[in-house]
């Protein structure tokens, strides 16, 4: 047995008002609840039956699917139905994004995403301050709420009226003939306001809304990247007086430092030492990000040679521990010999039986050094 006429089973015809639908659901409610047919096995069924006709009837959108395709409207694969993509046979415009061909078409006649009033902003900060943290003040300019009108668009003393066009609703529907649905977009008119202002506020020339400074404090954790984007809820644009700010987005920009190079949490520098120093060994003062520091040289360090002081890089995103500091050495060549010194390396150059052909051409130990870099 296939299931009944919605009206049918509330014993309405189909102009029935909304209002006689509610009494009589309410009579059949009453004769026909289990509670007071304990004897009769079929009552749980029928009273099902009744509710069910009543949820699609009491709602005009599902009464107006039931109207158009029957029962079908409801099926569990109908794309009309409750779970279905466009329950009720709606679709809002507002909320698709539309591409290719028919977002082209759409587009032609105004049809688009509305602004949600998300602003992006640019901040710079230094090198020592992405590492370590700080607070920095952005100061741009926003949209907000008019406070000549309280947002209303109108003349003091003066009030908006409800748009015609779509009845204070702020949407529009029409029936598009591609599909066997209705669609909505939001009123031309009013701009989705639902009001229309008919002597404008001055200051905002009408829209509600004016543009302002803005500052806002930013706290900066330690151990930020470039690039790191931080979101202020609600210090962006307010499009419409009668919607919320959107949100500000901030995008770091890490200015380069003139002597460190970050490479994840380490940091790197060079730094130059003597022939003497990488050949004996020696403690040199290389600078950190706190300030001076200690680093030892090996006897024997050769050019290129990367040495590392723990704890000295950037503070972990975890807040627990440092990265390390990277030393690269490099051989810092004299370039103006005293004659002494000339000749201390070529008695040194001697003894480690460097060829005397190349002395006394005067090709140095000190000019085969350079040549080296």
């Amino acid at each position: 047995m296939g299931q009944r006429d919605h009206y049918a089973v509330l014993g309405v015809d189909r102009g029935a008002t909304p209002d006689e639908i509610k009494q009589a659901f309410r009579r059949l409610a009453a004769q026909l609840h289990p509670d007071r047919n304990p004897n009769d096995a079929s009552a749980g069924e029928r009273f099902k039956e009744l509710n069910s006709a009543y949820q699609v009837l009491s709602d005009p959108q599902r009464r107006q699917m039931y109207d158009r395709f029957g029962h079908r409207a409801e099926d569990a694969g109908s794309p009309f139905g409750g779970s279905g993509p466009f329950p009720g046979g709606v679709v809002d415009l507002g909320d698709i994004a539309f591409d290719g061909f028919l977002g082209d078409l759409l587009g032609a006649f105004g049809v688009g995403r509305g602004d949600r009033g998300d602003i992006k902003q640019e901040l710079e900060i230094a090198f020592e301050e992405a590492a370590f943290g700080c607070e920095k003040e952005l100061t741009y300019d926003r949209l907000v709420s008019c406070t000549d009108c309280s947002g209303t668009g109108a003349a003091p003393g003066t009030r908006p009226s409800t748009c015609s066009a779509c009845s204070g609703r702020g949407r529009v529907r029409f029936q598009q003939g591609l599909f066997p649905i209705a669609v909505e977009r939001t009123c031309s008119r009013c701009q989705g306001s639902g009001r229309v202002v008919a002597d404008p506020c001055k200051p905002c020339r009408g829209n509600g809304v004016k543009a302002q400074k803005h500052t806002v404090i930013i706290t900066i954790p330690p151990g930020v990247d470039a690039g790191t984007t931080r979101v202020v809820g609600g210090a962006g644009n307010r499009v419409r007086a009668d919607r919320p700010a959107g949100d500000l987005e901030i995008m770091l920009k890490v200015n380069p430092h003139p002597i460190f190079r970050r490479v994840d949490d380490d940091v790197f520098i060079t730094h130059e030492v003597t022939f003497a120093q990488a050949s004996l060994g020696a403690e040199v003062e290389v600078q950190t990000l706190d300030g001076k520091g200690k680093l030892r040289i090996p006897q024997g360090t050769q050019p290129g040679s990367v040495l590392r002081i723990r704890g000295k890089g950037v503070p972990h995103r975890t807040g627990l521990g440092r990265g390390d500091q990277r030393v690269q050495i490099l051989l810092e060549v004299p370039t103006n010999l005293t004659p002494r010194q000339r000749e201390l390396l070529e008695e040194f150059a001697k003894e480690r039986g460097e060829s005397m052909d190349a002395l006394n051409k005067g090709r140095s130990f000190v000019d085969k050094i350079k040549d080296l870099f």
